[in-house]
């Protein structure tokens, strides 16, 4: 039996599928099983339907009732989400001046998510620090006359 993969009770490889498909195909009734394991048939069923949370001891006990043995197995990490991105030096550069506060101000934009947007643009923008000023400098024109 294999605790590990706990999905849904229709998807192959879920707990409560593999409980079943282990009890049907030994004949047994889910009274049967839960007599053997000492434990409680709804509780039995419920797990049966992906329900509830079995303890390691729990399962050991039904596999045992079901004659199989548990393994309990952790699986590869997921992988990681991509973090942010390195910034670029000229937006390191541009945030530090206060040309860029009062551009942020007059935006009234929180400095980091402008700098982010920008950052976004990386792969758009050539990234020269006078780039960057004309992205800054539309956005400001912008702000001040909206259509």
């Amino acid at each position: 039996m294999n605790a590990s993969s706990a999905d849904s009770s229709d998807s192959p490889g879920s707990l409560g599928s593999t409980l079943r498909a282990l009890r049907q195909a030994t004949g047994r009734t889910v009274a049967s099983v839960a007599a053997d394991a000492g434990l409680s048939v709804p509780y039995i069923a419920n797990l049966e339907n992906d329900r509830g949370n079995p303890t390691a001891g729990a399962l050991t006990r039904l596999a045992t009732a079901l004659g199989t043995t548990l393994r309990i197995e952790f699986g590869a990490p997921a992988p990681a989400a991509p973090g942010p991105a390195a910034l670029p030096a000229s937006l390191v550069r541009l945030r530090r001046t206060e040309r860029f506060r009062r551009a942020v101000a007059e935006l009234d934009a929180d400095p980091g998510d402008v700098i982010t947007a920008l950052a976004g643009l990386a792969r758009v923008v050539d990234g020269g620090e006078q780039d960057w000023w004309r992205v800054l400098d539309a956005l400001v024109l912008i702000a001040r006359h909206p259509a």
